[in-house]
């Protein structure tokens, strides 16, 4: 079937969805001092809120899936940004740190659940023919917002005080993220009106191949050196005696390498192979902690951030790609959730034993030595899925 007019559209929504909720997500490095200080917390403690979030929004993003599957993404993702929207304010009203674990960590959790997998799966039926292009620029909205939200919001902050930075957060996701989400439509191929269901595996057929099993531990094992620089870069560019502004810019780098990633890798994969540029992106996100190791000032770090951001940027957008090719769009969403559900436990456990690691040593070398090491075992689980015969749907 011949990509559709309309199928840009849902890409381009499907781009600043994606833009919306992991600029807000990210944006917590921006917070992550100001938390630390109103509420006299360690750095562990404080990374629990990035973890909690991420766990909430990995875990139930199978369900955002399976409710993406019959009603259809539009009204999913709008109840999910309103949820943001709604956990941002009253984050800014919160007087304890325990409170934010509950609006910040699962509230806005919850939204990006409902968010992320529906609008990223939206995107795979649409397309035959340039679906790795689709899915790079589509999933390169996490890139822009990751490079753009931050810094606004650590720009408002010299003006504004964190909570009222919150609450002028929550009112961009209730215009921007909002109207997005509303223009998001099922492809006509992946629903059911013409009395067939689409082509490929039940999602509870594709959970017993030992294909999702071997791209379900690779998830896992990628995601647990994936999200430690989200939480904690800033915080080491503090001590290496960066300023505020730029420390947090790094998380911007890490955006822009993102956005390089995604749209080089797309038209990459489509000739390698989507699974063999999987495990090659796996490798260069643990190489690229080597720069970390040895950066000892803002190139070093900034270079870092670049190339991690790189790897990671292409990770992410390949994985949609890879559900559709081998296990079809009949449950697309809700196999995408599944796998992501994989992550949640590495987004929890990787910034929150960074942080612990970092109080008890007062040094991040021994969790980057680690992050290496899990690299090569992730990359593993990945060679492992072209051992078993594979159908492009």
């Amino acid at each position: 079937m011949k990509d559709t007019p309309y199928a840009w559209v849902v890409v381009w929504a499907t781009f600043i969805c994606l833009a919306v909720i992991f600029g807000v997500s990210y944006s917590f490095a921006a917070f992550f001092t100001s938390f630390a200080q109103e509420f006299s917390a360690q750095r562990a403690d404080v990374s629990w809120i990035f973890g909690l979030c991420g766990l909430v929004y990995f875990i139930l993003g199978v369900g955002g899936g399976i409710l993406s599957d019959r009603f259809g993404p539009r009204l999913v993702c709008v109840a999910g940004m309103l949820l943001i929207a709604c956990g941002l304010y009253f984050t800014s009203l919160a007087q304890s740190l325990s409170t934010i674990y509950i609006t910040y960590g699962v509230v806005v959790g919850l939204g990006i659940a409902l968010v992320y997998t529906p609008s990223i799966a939206c995107v795979q039926p649409w397309f035959t023919t340039r679906r790795g292009l689709a899915s790079g620029i589509a999933s390169s909205g996490v890139g822009a917002g990751t490079l753009v939200v931050p810094l606004l919001v650590a720009y408002a902050m010299t003006h504004l005080a964190w909570r009222e930075a919150l609450q002028c957060l929550a009112m961009g996701v209730l215009v921007l993220g909002v109207s997005a989400a509303l223009a998001l439509r099922r492809a006509p191929r992946a629903g059911s009106s013409m009395g067939a269901a689409p082509p490929g595996l039940s999602l509870g057929a594709a959970l017993k191949t030992p294909a999702f099993g071997w791209l379900y531990l690779g998830t896992v094992l990628g995601a647990s050196i994936m999200f430690i620089p989200f939480a904690h870069i800033s915080a080491a560019a503090r001590d290496l005696g960066l300023e505020e502004a730029s420390a947090v810019g790094l998380v911007g780098l890490i955006g822009i390498g993102s956005l390089v990633g995604r749209f080089a890798i797309g038209l990459l994969a489509d000739r390698l192979g989507r699974v063999r540029t999987l495990m090659l992106m796996q490798l260069s996100m643990g190489a690229s902690y080597l720069m970390w190791l040895g950066a000892h000032g803002p190139i070093g770090m900034a270079i870092f951030a670049l190339w991690f951001g790189w790897s990671y940027g292409a990770i992410v957008s390949l994985l949609p790609a890879i559900c559709m090719d081998l296990f079809g769009a009949r449950a697309v969403s809700g196999i995408i959730g599944s796998l992501y559900s994989g992550a949640a436990l590495g987004n929890l456990w990787g910034p929150v034993l960074a942080g612990a690691a970092f109080d008890r040593m007062h040094s991040y070398n021994g969790v980057i030595t680690l992050c290496l090491m899990i690299s090569c075992l992730a990359t593993l689980s990945c060679w492992r899925i072209l051992k078993y015969p594979q159908q492009v749907y």
